[in-house]
């Protein structure tokens, strides 16, 4: 085995590429010069993935894949843990963002007798917006599933080789790194890290593209919203008979006439929206359901610079 390996997916980075190199090279000397580092380029369409294969090329221990299409981020970090070989696996992004110089206080912090080890960042650099929808993202998160996770930890990590070969059978289509290994549940410690600026570029991630993750990862973790739309249901049925004893009541013993056609439009406008609604939900769990028994492979490779290995 490797001793350690690094894992980053890539995507629109080709100007990230050579910085990442050196600085993640240097990094990992005083470590060990055992390493690898498998850089998986996600069909971003720029240079990344002819430049991946110039570092392998003049470094054996770079090691690229490239997918047949865009699959995403964190299918990308599925198919480096599935591929590398280390005892202990860092993941990590390509943005520099998360600083390569705190690998080795991860590692260090390992040592000690964890399985995981969590870089909490401190002073993010992102702009606000992405910030606060983050944030938004995590309390929703632990709402629905229960979990108690930190929002200030992304996926920048250390895992033992223990952890991740439990990961990688855990062959779900909707990927959510976080949210996996916090569910096996291996003893677990976090360090605070320095969170940089983007080295080059901007956010690949759109509005759009973050509440599709956000909402994907929900409902791959929590059946929560099910069982909301239940309650809710029961609530408005046991409102609903409520007034209608009312309104009875009214008529029978005050003489009172029952008026109110533009209510009883309204309310069953409001109940068809509700039922409409609820059908929604249960449709999108069918949906992932159908997703998930067609056991399609989780990505597919085009390319690798090891293919001879």
């Amino acid at each position: 085995m490797t001793h350690l390996s690094i894992v980053i997916p890539v995507y629109k980075a080709e100007e990230c590429l050579h910085e990442l190199y050196r600085r993640l090279t240097a990094a990992l000397e005083t470590i060990t010069p055992d390493f690898e580092c498998i850089l998986v380029e996600d069909c971003g369409g720029d240079g990344s993935w002819e430049i991946i294969g110039q570092l392998a090329a003049q470094d054996p221990r770079i090691r690229g894949i490239q997918f047949s299409r865009n699959f995403g981020q964190h299918y990308g970090i599925t198919a480096g843990l599935d591929h590398c070989k280390g005892e202990w696996i860092v993941v990590m992004d390509c943005d520099l963002q998360d600083q390569p110089e705190e690998i080795p206080r991860l590692y260090a912090k390992a040592q000690e007798g964890y399985d995981v080890v969590l870089a909490q960042r401190t002073n993010r650099k992102d702009g606000m917006n992405k910030q606060l929808s983050s944030r938004l993202f995590y309390y929703l998160f632990n709402y629905l599933t229960e979990m108690d996770y930190d929002p200030s930890v992304g996926n920048f990590r250390i895992m033992s080789a223990k952890v991740v070969n439990n990961c990688c059978q855990m062959r779900e289509c909707l990927r959510f790194l976080p949210g996996i290994v916090n569910w096996m549940g291996f003893p677990a410690a976090k360090i605070e890290v320095e969170h940089a600026s983007r080295f080059a570029g901007e956010s690949s991630y759109t509005f759009r593209e973050l509440l599709k993750l956000g909402t994907d990862t929900i409902i791959a973790y929590s059946d929560k919203p099910l069982r909301m739309s239940i309650h809710f249901g029961f609530g408005i049925a046991i409102t609903s008979l409520l007034v209608g004893i009312g309104l009875l009541i009214y008529a029978a013993f005050f003489n009172i006439p029952i008026m109110g056609w533009s209510s009883l439009i309204i309310s069953l406008y409001f109940l068809g929206g509700i039922i409409i609604g609820n059908l929604g939900i249960i449709g999108i769990y069918l949906g992932k359901t159908f997703d998930e028994t067609k056991r399609r492979p989780l990505y597919i490779i085009n390319h690798t610079t090891f293919a001879n290995e």
